[in-house]
């Protein structure tokens, strides 16, 4: 059950959280709303697994603008909530300012890192799991030519991007791999038009497969990729279901993890810096009835054993964040 619907201001944020249960836990979406069927919309299914498992209930909150973040967050911490999860590294900036205030309050960020002795900061290796769908890409492509469009160009964006890059040219020396970005700023993520139009311009160049890692953005690259009859890959949460036979995959981003396992810790909440990867089942690929017919079993045999080599240690992804390199792609 939860509490709130909609951030409508800060009068109606203090009457709405007014009623909110001491220790109820809540959980702050970033732009694009809880419903954007990737990033948010993975969040929130943690929130209501919990939900639906204890029978416990939560706050949220879906903004509208970044000038409402540092509000949202003080309004939850004074009406009692605890732990307070954040959706997304747009929190960064104010959760490090509010947190100190805040001293019993448990705090988590979801793809950034907040030092602070009550924050939990939980990233996750994407790149380990592009790489992985990648490959997946590459094996499947009949041109030769496998390409990804991002939603705001920051360096996690760039991290999904060189690791798919890396994965697919580890299937193929050969391939080619484009790469454009939506926009630079947070309009980036809830652009299908501009996902719709970038797609069409990748499959002019011989694109065959596209991987979408763009939040809202990414529900037109899928369309597009349906309506052209090429193949798609999604992100963060399972989107294969949304064009059924025509989704290769999705790269798992288990966001829902992270945000379930929040709310179950409570006011017990473990903080300090959490890495989600491969080997611990942080990030992954999709396999369900609705791509099953897509996938062969020499390409979930490949890209399982390159899997085991990452979680062993064996094979290591290019991570961009690290050094801000691409050795397998050219922005």
């Amino acid at each position: 059950m939860t509490l709130m619907q909609k951030f409508l201001g800060a009068s109606a944020v203090l009457a709405l959280t007014a009623g909110t249960a001491a220790a109820d836990p809540a959980i702050l979406f970033d732009l694009g709303g809880k419903f954007d069927k990737s990033f948010n919309e993975s969040a929130y299914n943690g929130a209501e697994r919990w939900a639906t498992e204890t029978g416990g209930s939560y706050a949220e909150v879906e903004i509208q603008s970044d000038a409402q973040r540092e509000q949202a967050i003080r309004r939850f911490a004074e009406s009692g909530a605890n732990p307070i999860v954040m959706a997304g590294f747009s929190w960064a900036t104010p959760l490090a300012e509010v947190a100190a205030d805040y001293p019993d309050t448990k705090f988590a960020i979801i793809d950034m890192v907040v030092d602070a002795p009550n924050v939990r900061s939980v990233v996750f290796n994407e790149h380990e799991g592009s790489y992985l769908v990648g490959m997946m890409a590459a094996m499947a492509s009949e041109s030769g030519t496998v390409s990804f469009v991002g939603g705001m160009d920051i360096p996690l964006i760039r991290k999904f991007a060189c690791g798919y890059a890396q994965g697919a040219l580890a299937v193929n020396p050969d391939a080619t791999v484009i790469a454009n970005m939506t926009g630079t700023t947070p309009a980036a993520w809830n652009d299908p038009v501009k996902g719709s139009e970038l797609t069409l311009a990748q499959i002019s160049q011989g694109s065959d497969v596209v991987f979408a890692a763009a939040g809202g953005t990414g529900v037109g690259v899928l369309q597009t990729a349906a309506d052209e009859d090429i193949l798609s890959i999604g992100v963060d949460a399972n989107q294969n279901y949304l064009h059924p036979g025509e989704v290769l995959t999705s790269m798992l981003k288990r966001v829902d993890n992270a945000v379930y396992e929040a709310f179950t810790q409570g006011t017990d909440l473990e903080t300090g810096f959490n890495v989600m990867g491969v080997a611990n089942e942080g990030v992954g690929y999709a396999l369900d009835e609705f791509n099953a017919e897509l996938v062969t079993a020499d390409m979930q045999a490949a890209v399982d054993a390159a899997a085991a080599s990452i979680a062993a240690g064996e094979l290591v992804v290019h991570d961009y964040t690290a050094d801000e390199t691409c050795p397998a792609l050219s922005f």
